[in-house]
């Protein structure tokens, strides 16, 4: 079974396409900090390692693989088509 992994942080790149944008997902779980890069952590889903989700106003959200034009990206289930919660993270430091 996954081990439940909490996404409060991420990193960005400088292009404009939401697909591609996020180059890290990061947070603190079981006291330490942690960050993965998008493939690691889509690999990680893959392997039923983790399961990844973002909690903002107490509105918790699974966090999905979903796949445009051949790449894959990572978004929340409540998105439509636009990984827009996750992209509305602050940034890891």
């Amino acid at each position: 079974m996954a081990e439940r992994v909490q996404i409060s942080c991420i990193n960005k790149d400088d292009r404009y396409s939401p697909y591609e944008r996020i180059q890290n997902i990061g947070g603190v779980h079981g006291g330490s900090r942690w960050r993965l890069s998008v493939s690691e952590a889509i690999k990680c889903i893959e392997q039923s390692k983790y399961s990844f989700y973002t909690k903002v106003n107490d509105h918790v959200r699974n966090v999905v693989i979903a796949s445009r034009n051949g790449v894959k990206y990572l978004k929340t289930e409540a998105d439509s088509d636009t990984p827009d919660n996750l992209l509305s993270l602050p940034e890891c430091s």
